[in-house]
């Protein structure tokens, strides 16, 4: 186990008043057990109790042969493997069971009256999650130094005529080379007007001159997501596109330089937002500012006008913000920032000003 996040889990749930929940999220057992394990349609779960009696109880099929500091209950395709889950919890107590657990079982749970009550207890390791250890940090500094390597890769292959689904295949090649571990999400290439819809599915259009061009990438690293978007023009940029770029730009280097402890989310949204709308852009800003993010590309958490949570050391988020205009162009620019003690670290270095290829 990894022992101080665990420490840091458990005191969240006495302080929240639970004394059992179950974690089934992988990502989130792979965050307090160093373990990996995707098991598909088959049960897992992580039972942890505030006294100690942490368990984890996996199907047969995935051997764990590493220590992780707690019992491992094992149970094959033919066992009853939620009375074997039900058998192991407090019946007296109320039991928190994370978000993503499918109801299939959490009614199975129900119907044996394994728990006093049941909560959402998602939160408490969202919440743990969200602050970087020093660990995480150098991870998600190493991650994206090489999204960086593969953005300023990437821009030199943009005029050769590719489409955009074969510049994603030549941007899977170039993190091969690099040595990252593949996509943390499928890259996002968008050409000229394609540009204007912000989660654009790549296509087989070339770039024409004069076409904005968003590049919408990021890698894994030893189970660490990098996440960065630039925006370059083809040949040549209309005096609009130059606006338009110019005006993104500004908003982006406005919003981090709100970052840091005490400060909002939806401070650093607004930094970015009424800079937009000043310009006269703002019905085209059409999404959040930025997300969290870590061993997922989005974490718990985002940079939204709505999300008052307060800024802490060892948080790290994007800062996106964008302007969509339909049937023309698309411009967005985005960064991770690690916020610090006084204020952020920003992660990605590759050239982000006006570049025309």
């Amino acid at each position: 186990m990894k022992s101080n996040r665990l420490e840091k889990v458990i005191n969240l749930m006495k302080k929240e008043n639970l004394e059992q929940m179950i974690i089934s999220d992988s990502a989130s057992i792979f965050y307090l057990t160093g373990k990996w394990i995707h098991p598909g349609e088959r049960m897992l779960a992580l039972y942890l109790n505030a006294k100690g009696k942490n368990k984890l109880f996996v199907n047969k099929l995935f051997p764990i042969n590493e220590d992780l500091g707690l019992e491992i209950v094992y149970f094959d395709d033919t066992d009853d493997e939620i009375k074997i889950l039900a058998d192991n919890i407090e019946k007296d107590k109320s039991l928190g069971i994370d978000k993503i657990w499918p109801s299939r079982f959490l009614i199975g749970l129900m119907n044996l009256n394994a728990a006093s009550s049941y909560v959402n207890s998602s939160l408490i390791v969202d919440r743990v999650r969200m602050i970087k250890d020093e660990e995480e940090k150098e991870l998600m500094r190493r991650a994206s130094k090489l999204n960086d390597m593969a953005m300023e890769k990437l821009k030199e292959e943009v005029s050769k005529g590719y489409s955009e689904k074969e510049l994603s295949d030549v941007l899977r090649g170039i993190y091969k080379e690099i040595e990252a571990d593949g996509f943390s999400f499928s890259p996002i290439i968008a050409f000229g007007a394609n540009g204007a819809n912000p989660h654009h599915s790549n296509t087989d259009k070339v770039a024409q001159i004069g076409d904005s061009i968003i590049l919408d990438i990021g890698c894994v690293k030893d189970s660490y997501c990098s996440d960065m978007t630039r925006t370059v023009f083809l040949k040549e940029a209309s005096e609009k596109s130059k606006e338009v770029f110019d005006i993104v730009l500004e908003a982006n280097k406005r919003a981090i330089n709100e970052v840091k402890p005490g400060a909002r989310f939806c401070d650093i949204d607004k930094a970015a937002r009424d800079y937009i709308e000043s310009k006269g852009y703002g019905e085209y800003f059409t999404h959040r500012t930025g997300h969290s993010i870590g061993i997922e590309v989005h974490d718990h958490g985002d940079v939204s006008a709505v999300n008052e949570d307060v800024l802490e050391a060892g948080m790290i988020f994007s800062i996106e913000p964008g302007i969509y205009l339909p049937g023309e162009i698309g411009v967005r620019i985005e960064d991770l920032v690690l916020v610090t003690e006084d204020g952020c670290e920003v992660l990605n270095r590759a050239n982000k000003e006006m570049c025309i290829i």
